[in-house]
């Protein structure tokens, strides 16, 4: 049976908190919030697939540091490459 799409969403919002590396954590996290409840069930397929890498790749390919291998350059990975962090209010 699969899973229900809010305990998934709510599910891979928690697993873009808690990376391990605070930089990523904050990126992760905070585009999980911002767009986690528009992306359908393929996107967050895709979005599931970006988290299976490391920090290192995935911050790279999100600063242009290198470029994504084809199988992760897809429209989460280029939605994620064009969100802008903004810190939470105080």
């Amino acid at each position: 049976m699969a899973e229900p799409l809010d305990i998934r969403r709510k599910r891979l919002l928690f697993r873009s908190w808690h990376r391990g590396t605070r930089e990523t954590d904050l990126l992760l996290g905070s585009f999980a919030e911002a767009h986690l409840r528009d992306l359908d069930e393929a996107q967050l397929d895709r979005y599931e697939a970006l988290l299976e890498n490391s920090d290192s790749h995935l911050f790279d390919w999100i600063t242009g540091r290198l470029a994504p291998p084809a199988e992760h350059d897809t429209d989460v990975l280029r939605l994620l490459i064009n969100f802008r962090f903004r810190p939470r209010p105080a």
